[in-house]
């Protein structure tokens, strides 16, 4: 059976976007703004739903992520209902000032190949 078109993980892309808020001590309503989307946006985010096209690539701009970083198989095993942690970590590792741009990359890598191994580590067990 051909695998499905991937969708995007809401509760990935509303968690990075709420550690970057966090970040910056600004409410939803300022962070809405500098997107340049509606506050109900990102209230139906936290409710589940998918922002449009628009919303979301401005979204995924502005947290300097690809938009792929937000993308999970539509064949939902256990392992895919968690947001990927590379996601939720990107925006709390971009945010800090004693990071460079390559260093925040290089641990991205780190973490993201430590993920895949931990799970091929219990696929085999």
């Amino acid at each position: 059976m051909p695998e499905s078109a991937p969708v995007v993980d809401v509760k990935a892309l509303h968690a990075a976007l709420d550690a970057a808020r966090a970040e910056r001590d600004w409410s939803w309503r300022q962070l809405a703004k500098e997107l340049n989307v509606s506050p109900s946006t990102i209230s139906r985010m936290a409710n589940g739903l998918r922002p449009d096209l628009s919303a979301f690539a401005a979204m995924t701009s502005w947290l300097r992520m690809s938009a792929e970083d937000f993308y999970r198989p539509t064949t939902s095993a256990a392992e895919n209902d968690e947001p990927a942690l590379v996601a939720q970590l990107a925006p709390l590792l971009r945010a800090r000032r004693d990071l460079e741009d390559r260093d925040v990359q290089h641990l991205e890598q780190l973490i993201g190949a430590a993920v895949q191994r931990f799970r091929a580590e219990r696929h085999e067990s």
